[in-house]
């Protein structure tokens, strides 16, 4: 199975995805960070804010 689909096109999502993860727990701080940093767009800035945000959350896996 390819992993590739899973894989976000967008170079600036990727190369801030990796930051993050070498970061430690994601904060809204941190994501922010890495948007300033790789130039993400806002659509994909929102889609990280919203994958944290779905983290924090009581029931989340």
């Amino acid at each position: 199975m390819s992993i590739a689909p899973l894989l976000p096109k967008s170079e600036p999502l990727r190369r801030a995805i990796l930051w993050l993860a070498e970061q430690g727990p994601w904060t809204a701080h941190l994501i922010d960070e890495a948007c300033q940093r790789f130039d993400v767009d806002p659509a994909d800035e929102e889609f990280l804010l919203r994958e944290f945000k779905a983290r924090q959350s009581p029931d989340a896996p």
